[in-house]
């Protein structure tokens, strides 16, 4: 390994280390110098403050991605800090009102606020570029199967700033050739191969130390859900294959009911504003109610604010596109930022979806997805829900393949952690235009030509 790679991480802990300080000492300074004497506390009791405001802008700012300065676009780390202080700001008053009893001015909290907002971007950007010029992309070779990725391809070279694809070949032209020249490269990435020439390629990387980038398979994230059994002098791995079990059910359900609750009366202004804003741009119906699928294939209406003309689907059903001229004025807005979809918070409530889970599919559309991808039925093995791992991590246009390996991984490693987590990272997608992009005006449903992971051609 290249003695600069090593300190790649410390120079990423060293600069996260350094942003966390100044914002501790950022809320530090107003806590002792206009806070403190109200309350008398003792020695102790003003680090604990202090330690938990830390702790607090420590998990928006990890759970947000804000410390991947080497793997995050600029745009998202900055929007990540942004965030994370926004959060941590509206807490820590919260801390301060709980302590005190009573409302505190908030000026000075909104000091701290923009201090380390003015300390923190132009830090990120000093520390980006550092890390850019000391790492610069690696070179990468694209292994495939039995044709050409060219997808993804296009998708990693979006990222130059991190990758370079140098070259692809396919495994097809032998291990005689193809082991001396993954040795010529930083990196390699192996994309639909067959099971045993990629085992192969894998151990070959791993003895060589040679990072490695792989396209899972739907069984390799079937098996990262597993569970370790040490039974026997044999390792054996566990995949109980029932989606939740019945204790995270009812703690899943008790949340949703929680939070929808939650949801309606926070959102009740909105939904008023955004009805008002519907009906009266055209005079037709407020709600768009649809037929969709939730777990075991359960069909169930969803209930969704209308946000294109009444004849949208005269020609049959059909993903939005881009630009597509069937959305509405009003409707281009409330989907930019999602809030078409705040009326599913009753769906919510009376149980037909959950909070997060994967986005319920048209049963016309989730056939064809079928027809192609016999295992898209896998994914609802759960609830569907409002938001979701595919929602966060993919977009509205990515391929259904991919949300498929999206929603398993997120029914494979389930945990009410995770679903915080989900959460969270929604309501930083608002903020991300791409995430609402449509698929092109050509498609009918989000299907692609792509290759399955038995090679087969769709």
């Amino acid at each position: 390994m290249n003695l600069k790679e090593q300190y790649k991480h410390l120079l990423n802990y060293g600069a996260n280390l350094i942003t966390l300080l100044v914002e501790g000492l950022c809320f530090g300074y107003i806590w002792y110098t206009v806070y403190e004497e109200q309350f008398g506390f003792w020695r102790r009791g003003n680090w604990a403050v202090v330690g938990l405001y830390v702790l607090v802008i420590f998990f928006f700012t990890k759970v947000f991605g804000g410390y991947n300065i080497g793997y995050m676009r600029m745009t998202d780390i900055a929007l990540s800090h942004i965030l994370s202080i926004l959060l941590s700001g509206i807490v820590g008053y919260l801390e301060l009102c709980l302590i005190c009893r009573d409302y505190v001015e908030p000026a000075p909290m909104l000091g701290v606020m923009a201090v380390e907002t003015v300390f923190i971007l132009p830090w990120i950007y000093i520390i980006r570029k550092l890390y850019a010029k000391l790492y610069p992309p690696r070179q990468m070779l694209v292994i495939y199967g039995h044709y050409a990725p060219d997808e993804l391809i296009s998708k990693i070279n979006t990222r130059r700033d991190k990758y370079n694809i140098c070259g692809s070949v396919s495994y097809e032209i032998g291990h005689e050739k193809l082991y001396p020249m993954i040795r010529e490269y930083n990196a390699v990435v192996l994309c639909d191969l067959p099971a045993q020439a990629r085992n192969q390629i894998m151990k070959f990387c791993y003895q060589e130390s040679i990072r490695t980038y792989v396209t899972p398979k739907i069984s390799d994230i079937i098996f990262r859900g597993a569970d370790d059994i040490h039974l026997f002098d044999t390792p054996l791995l566990l995949s109980r294959n029932q989606g939740l079990s019945i204790d995270q059910r009812i703690i899943k359900r008790t949340c949703d009911i929680m939070l929808s609750l939650i949801g309606i009366v926070i959102a009740s202004p909105f939904m008023l504003i955004i009805a008002m804003a519907v009906k009266l741009y055209d005079g037709g119906p407020v709600f768009y109610k649809q037929e969709r699928l939730t777990r075991d294939e359960k069909p169930f209406m969803i209930y969704k604010f209308r946000s294109m003309s009444m004849d949208s689907e005269k020609n049959g059903a059909r993903l939005a596109a881009k630009g597509d001229k069937r959305v509405t004025p009003v409707g281009k807005i409330i989907r930019n930022i999602h809030f078409d979809e705040l009326p599913q918070l009753f769906n919510i409530l009376k149980g037909d979806m959950s909070m997060v889970g994967p986005r319920p599919e048209r049963k016309v559309i989730a056939d064809q997805y079928a027809e192609e991808i016999p295992e898209f039925v896998l994914r609802t093995k759960v609830k569907a829900g409002l938001t979701g791992y595919a929602q966060v991590y993919g977009k509205y246009n990515t391929t259904p393949y991919d949300k498929l390996k999206f929603d398993i991984t997120y029914i494979e490693n389930y945990s009410l952690w995770l679903d915080v987590k989900i959460m969270l990272l929604t309501f930083k997608i608002l903020f991300q235009k791409e995430n609402t992009e449509g698929v092109d005006e050509a498609q009918q449903t989000a299907l692609k030509d792509q290759e399955s992971d038995t090679g087969i051609k769709r």
